[in-house]
């Protein structure tokens, strides 16, 4: 009963024959926070040879942020406090002028000679002492003014116009004496004249107060600067800690051999430490998948080494023969064994992407100049799977040709036939005479075959299986119930 076995990859589809190797910075070459970081970092980096490139210090950043609002904050803080204290003050001191000022106008009255006078002298003594500092005046068109003792000789220069509420401002008409004046509009009774009276104190003593208060904002919002930003480094200090653990567990994993960052960390940092454990598990994942390849490569080479090793020291009179037996043998597992490598090197990537309906049809045309006899249809829907090209060739390589070999004359290949399944399905259909059940498992081991009569290794379906199982992938023997031959499934990850 003729039945289908496995077979190697068409020649028109040669897998790729190798893999380029990433290079992963090493932990101790890591940038973080702080000067002794970086001090590690460019020591690490001399003894490696590795350039290591960073974009400055995540503590320097987060310090100049935190002094540049705690800058900003209080100057616009200080000035807000600094007007409404200031405008304070100086309330208070327009409110002492308006008590003299009041004070005259309860006392003036008409004087038929000098226009205006006080039927009371005014209680403040400040105003008899020439250059007290505290003057007042009364004046209106058509009299001369009418000043106070303390003004002497001098005389006050008042604004133009009428004011019948206090008006305040400020004059430096007197040399070295910065004036603070209140002014009223008056018509006194009996009087047709518009009298301006004014009051004028030296802003000596309220420029004083105001300088003493800026001074005592600048020093208190100084020393609260300099106490903010001293939080801020402690905040930055301790906030980065987790950081520097971090750094600190990768080192003490590169020196004495942990293989996991363990210690519990803040929920930010912990997502970051999850994907390094889950990258240090797809390392050892790696390595260990690699030294179990080494591992079984030698013991398949032990026996035909052995076995020529034998026939040459015994000078057998079939050693031409054995060595041509034997270096077959091991060409076969040399074979399977360099597929899964790269089928290993190329996963790593985690980024794969190939199109199954592409890959069929360039094996297809490949195939059929083998196999002119073998009519090919190719269905289903384009579907890109989690698989690189080459892979995803030699595959489909193994099987199609395994199907035009052993069938009777049709293949049919069905890609995403199972359009709702969670994988991609492709179905690769004979009209052979098809694998019993009991042997469907049989066939997928190394150097199998039920068709001797047939040319082939025998690693076709083993290494399909194999390098399906690298990606995630299932394949399965059954019976086709269009053609009656046999019916591969072959079940890959979707991309993306």
């Amino acid at each position: 009963m003729a039945s289908v076995t496995a077979s190697t990859t068409p020649q028109t589809h040669p897998a790729n024959s190798g893999s380029d190797d990433g290079d992963v910075p090493a932990p101790g070459a890591e940038t973080l926070p702080g000067g002794a970081e970086h001090e590690h970092a460019y020591h690490y980096e001399e003894e490696q040879g590795a350039t290591v490139t960073h974009t400055g210090s995540l503590s320097r950043r987060m310090m100049m942020i935190a002094a540049g609002w705690i800058v900003i904050l209080l100057s616009v803080g200080g000035f807000a406090l600094d007007r409404v204290l200031t405008n304070q003050l100086e309330q208070e001191f327009d409110n002492r002028l308006l008590i003299p000022l009041n004070a005259m106008l309860r006392s003036a009255e008409v004087d038929p000679i000098w226009g205006v006078r006080f039927n009371s002298i005014l209680g403040n003594q400040s105003y008899l002492e020439p250059g007290s500092g505290s003057y007042w005046q009364i004046s209106g068109d058509g009299y001369d003014p009418f000043p106070s003792n303390s003004l002497w000789d001098d005389r006050l220069v008042v604004r133009e116009g009428e004011f019948l509420e206090p008006v305040f401002y400020d004059s430096v008409q007197f040399r070295d004496e910065a004036l603070r004046i209140v002014q009223r509009t008056v018509q006194l009774p009996g009087s047709d004249v518009q009298w301006q009276f004014v009051v004028a104190q030296n802003r000596e003593e309220i420029d004083n107060q105001i300088a003493q208060v800026r001074l005592t904002l600048i020093w208190s919002f100084a020393i609260l600067g300099i106490g903010l930003f001293l939080m801020a480094m402690a905040q930055t200090w301790y906030g980065l800690g987790p950081l520097r653990r971090v750094r600190q567990a990768i080192a003490r994993i590169r020196t004495t051999g942990t293989n996991r960052v363990t210690e519990p960390l803040p929920l930010e940092v912990q997502p970051m430490v999850e994907e390094l454990n889950a990258l240090l598990e797809h390392s050892e994942k790696q390595a260990e998948e690699a030294r179990t390849h080494a591992g079984n490569l030698a013991h398949a080479l032990k026996t035909p080494l052995t076995v020529l090793n034998n026939a040459a020291h015994a000078q057998s009179p079939d050693l031409p023969e054995a060595v041509l037996r034997e270096a077959d043998v091991m060409q076969r597992h040399v074979d399977h064994h360099l597929a899964r490598a790269r089928a290993v090197g190329r996963r790593a990537t985690g980024l794969s992407r190939a199109s199954a309906m592409e890959s069929a049809q360039g094996v297809e045309r490949a195939v059929s100049r083998l196999y002119q006899h073998v009519r090919f249809d190719i269905a289903g829907r384009d579907t890109d799977v989690a698989m690189e090209r080459q892979d995803l060739d030699e595959l489909l390589g193994n099987l199609i040709e395994n199907a035009a070999k052993y069938g009777g004359g049709s293949v049919f290949i069905t890609i995403d036939a199972e359009p709702d399944a969670k994988r991609c399905v492709i179905w690769i259909e004979d009209d052979g005479m098809g694998i019993p059940e009991k042997e469907r498992d049989a066939i997928f081991g190394r150097g199998a075959r039920l068709d001797m009569s047939k040319p082939g290794t025998g690693l076709g379906l083993a290494i399909v299986r194999d390098v399906a199982q690298i990606y995630g992938g299932t394949v399965s023997l059954h019976e086709s119930e269009d053609l009656g031959g046999l019916l591969v499934k072959l079940k890959l990850p979707r991309a993306g």
